[in-house]
């Protein structure tokens, strides 16, 4: 039985936790006309293609999740590296709303993908505003600008933003390290500056920043966590897992274990309170078996917190007696919620600032050139 395709994408419409003006142009522009027929849902593997199994792209594109639609930028490889996606509809809406995207509102997109956030956009700045979407790869520009046709929203096949001419907010679908002083520069003084924002150029966690860029500088809240793929021009490469290979010492343990560590969904906050240090979860064998394990990496220096809060790791610097101080302060303070840290970012300085005054400090990003 052919599934009603519109009535699931009123049924996504009316999920989404938002302001009735986003969720009315969402409800414009249906998802399953902006997804491609071949999609990447797995790791590793075939892609899926909608002809061979429909019931399951049918699932893929209403579900709540972000669908990759390109793959190792378009080539081969051992895994399927996400390399463009529709993002997750909840999180697109989220930072809609935090752009401040209205009539009237010129609005540069930075990362076309498949065009449906632009088409969204469109739909809310109306006829009196304009959206620029620019998108680093031809394959890709090439059909979102065949979707979006109609619209109204310029598809710019570029890196960087045009030159000379600013708008009233910038939202970037891909996520960076250092945030492009084009970037900036294309925000008019006081617009707002949304994109993911990842403080080591390796962390999986790239929680959104919701900026105001005024004299070139910009600063502002994190709203939301979110998992975004990286601008393809401030790609990591290949990173070796901490501490592997290398001989383990014991540190003293751990407030909690890595389980209730995981569970208390503050791994984002300490990623921010700890500069220059990579921070993420893993399996490891424990006890016969397997377990999950809270690990950071910095250069040399590495530490494993295991299930049961012991501590183990090695190099220049006890990473593990840092992140549990970050967590002590955390806790002191009462777990500030993610919106409770800024984000100071000045071109000019080889660091961004990142502050909470519910910790009452401030951490200070290195930021390569």
């Amino acid at each position: 039985m052919t599934a009603d395709l519109d009535a699931l994408h009123s049924a996504l419409v009316e999920r989404l936790d938002t302001p009735q003006e986003i969720r009315a142009a969402f409800a414009a522009h249906p998802r399953h006309r902006f997804i491609p027929d071949m999609v990447w849902p797995d790791a590793t593997g075939l892609p899926l293609y909608r002809t061979a199994d429909p019931d399951r792209w049918t699932r893929l594109v209403y579900g709540t999740d972000a669908v990759t639609s390109q793959a190792n930028d378009g080539g081969g490889g051992p895994r399927n590296e996400p390399t463009s996606s529709s993002s997750a509809p909840q999180v697109m809406a989220d930072m809609i709303a935090a752009a401040g995207v209205g009539e009237g509102t010129r609005v540069l997109e930075i990362g076309t993908g498949t065009g449906w956030n632009a088409a969204i956009l469109s739909s809310l700045v109306g006829e009196k505003g304009a959206v620029t979407s620019i998108e680093i790869d031809p394959g890709v520009a090439a059909p979102a600008r065949e979707r979006l046709t109609g619209t109204g929203v310029t598809v710019r096949t570029a890196a960087e933003p045009p030159t000379g001419e600013v708008y009233d907010a910038v939202v970037a679908t891909c996520a960076a390290t250092r945030i492009p002083r084009a970037w900036l520069t294309a925000a008019d003084d006081g617009a707002a500056l949304v994109l993911p924002w990842s403080p080591h150029p390796a962390a999986h966690s790239t929680p959104i920043a919701a900026l105001t860029v005024r004299g070139g500088r910009a600063s502002g809240p994190f709203v939301r966590e979110a998992a975004f793929m990286r601008d393809r021009t401030q790609r990591p490469g290949d990173l070796p897992f901490p501490g592997l290979g290398q001989p383990p010492a014991q540190a003293p343990g751990f407030p909690v274990g890595s389980g209730e560590l995981i569970g208390s969904g503050t791994l984002t906050r300490l990623m921010l309170m700890l500069p220059g240090v990579r921070l993420g979860t893993g399996v490891r064998p424990f006890r016969g078996g397997h377990g999950r394990i809270v690990w950071t990496g910095a250069g040399p220096a590495w530490a494993y917190v295991w299930p049961d809060g012991t501590v183990t790791g090695g190099g220049d610097r006890d990473l593990g007696a840092e992140l549990a101080d970050a967590y002590r302060r955390l806790r002191e303070a009462g777990l500030p919620a993610l919106d409770a840290f800024t984000l100071e970012v000045d071109p000019e300085r080889d660091f961004y600032r990142v502050s909470c005054a519910a910790v009452g400090r401030h951490w200070d990003h290195p930021v390569a050139p």
